[in-house]
């Protein structure tokens, strides 16, 4: 343990210092691993490989399951072109993240400030360089998002485990899920999210396969059709659903603050992007060509998969990833939380798992009311995804180097590869445009839509969100642009 805490230590004092610095950081976790192998091994990470996982493993969770049927509003042409245009663009954003997260960092502790036992979190870098009302909309966007993206987590769960045992409805199992969920308040930072990040990855791999492969070997259904796109309304909700798949880098901050050599994070976003690439578009491709329009009114592609062995396997395997994923979209608000009381320096698990506790409450909730599963992923991300994690990153890195000096004393220069600012003004110019016209006004507009047709047709509160209806019951019908597990 001491060696442990002698490496957070030594993050703090040699982030400005040289690689060797870094390299001497390394070399402290791995005398720890030593001493402590077992739990170092599942427990404590920092390494550039914690970071990878993390960032695939949190990338594409639930979202995996409802590509297709953003695949069937879409087509496969725009299906894939959104993910791999998404995906890029998603990337550049997490890496001007990194940029202004290295350069506050930078310039607070050539003031003598001291990080250690503090998590330092996006707001903060916003703070830090543009001011309070850029901590206040970073604030605000960002907690909102995590707070939704952890809401959608529950009601993917609830959505899933009903495909194993439908014995219990979506809400009993909401409400068993969210206690399940509520213990993630017992991990401190993602420093301890190591074995977690490798097993989910594993997990979300093997669906994404089986997904492809079930799919595949199952066929095309008789008299398959293939009409999108057909709506602007369903095209531009199936966009919102890619945009909001690649947007998980709402926690880039946190991540990079529990490496051991923050600097090295600037590509790691990209690399886990093209790999989630591998499981996203086979996946996706081949459910919708085995189905085609049928998708359109099962946003679970489990729904329409045989149901045997190899199916809840997944299910199960997803569950699990959808704790963890909780935990990565949870563990930020715990830090705001934390703050907020003055107990974000308490050594204590069990009194900072406590003091936690409030927070997972109206996570509950608002599963409970909002049982959307699928078109609350597109409403979060018309809404929330696009400012989250496109339009204030790209709006902060141009304004905080919008004068020579500071372009000039950057501590981190534009990349080997695009080695003018000039280039890097008209590319997020660009996202900024993009993503106000398209993902959250065509987006916002058609998610919308959708939304508020679901509590139309089932309200709030509904006790179990398109489930088949009992023997002898007419079908619930919902309309067209809804969607059905």
């Amino acid at each position: 343990m001491y060696a442990e805490k002698q490496a957070e230590e030594a993050i703090v004092s040699n982030f400005n210092g040289t690689d060797r610095d870094g390299e001497e950081v390394e070399k402290l976790g791995e005398e720890d691993h030593s001493v402590f192998s077992v739990k170092s091994l599942l427990w404590h990470g920092g390494s550039v490989w914690d970071a990878w996982f993390s960032c695939a493993s949190n990338q594409v969770a639930q979202v995996l399951l409802t590509l297709p049927y953003s695949f069937s509003q879409l087509g496969m042409v725009s299906g894939v072109v959104f993910q791999v245009f998404y995906g890029l663009v998603g990337s550049w954003t997490a890496y001007l993240i990194s940029v202004l997260y290295i350069e506050y960092r930078s310039r607070k502790e050539k003031e003598g400030v001291n990080f250690k036992n503090h998590v330092i979190q996006w707001f903060e870098v916003l703070d830090g360089l543009l001011g309070p009302y850029w901590k206040a909309a970073g604030l605000a966007f960002n907690c909102t998002f995590l707070l939704f993206g952890s809401v959608i987590q529950l009601i993917a769960c609830a959505s899933n485990i009903y495909y194993i045992n439908d014995h219990l409805d979506k809400r009993t199992w909401t409400y068993i899920f969210g206690a399940c969920c509520a213990t993630t308040v017992f991990i401190p930072s993602f420093h301890n999210y190591r074995i977690w990040s490798f097993l989910g990855l594993g997990m979300t791999t093997y669906t994404a396969w089986y997904l492809t492969i079930a799919a595949v070997i199952h066929g095309q259904v008789e008299n398959v059709q293939h009409t999108a796109p057909a709506k602007l309304v369903l095209y531009f909700t199936g966009a919102t659903n890619i945009l909001y798949t690649f947007g998980g880098h709402a926690v880039t901050v946190e991540i990079m603050h529990a490496m051991w050599k923050p600097q090295k994070f600037k590509y790691i976003y990209l690399i886990a992007t093209l790999y989630v690439f591998t499981l996203t578009i086979p996946s996706a491709s081949a459910v919708y060509w085995a189905f085609g329009d049928q998708l359109l009114n099962h946003s679970n592609a489990f729904s329409l998969l045989p149901k045997d062995g190899w199916r809840d396997a997944a299910v199960i395997l997803m569950l699990i990833h959808q704790f963890i994923t909780f935990g990565f979209a949870c563990t930020p608000l715990y830090f705001v939380w934390e703050k907020v009381i003055g107990m974000h320096d308490t050594k204590s698990i069990c009194l900072r798992a406590l003091v936690r506790l409030p927070v997972v409450i109206p996570i509950w909730f608002l599963a409970i009311i909002f049982p959307f599963f699928g078109p609350i992923n597109s409403t979060v991300g018309a809404l929330l995804v696009s400012f989250t994690v496109y339009i204030i990153p790209a709006l902060a890195h141009m304004l905080t180097y919008r004068t020579p000096s500071a372009r000039q004393n950057a501590a981190e220069k534009p990349p080997s590869f695009m080695p003018s600012w000039t280039i890097m003004y008209v590319i997020n110019i660009f996202i900024v445009g993009w993503v106000l016209v398209v993902g959250f006004g065509f987006g916002g507009w058609a998610s919308m839509s959708n939304f508020i047709k679901q509590v139309d047709t089932f309200g709030l509160f509904a006790k179990c969100y398109q489930c088949k209806p009992p023997a002898g019951q007419p079908p619930h019908l919902a309309p067209q642009a809804t969607v059905h597990n």
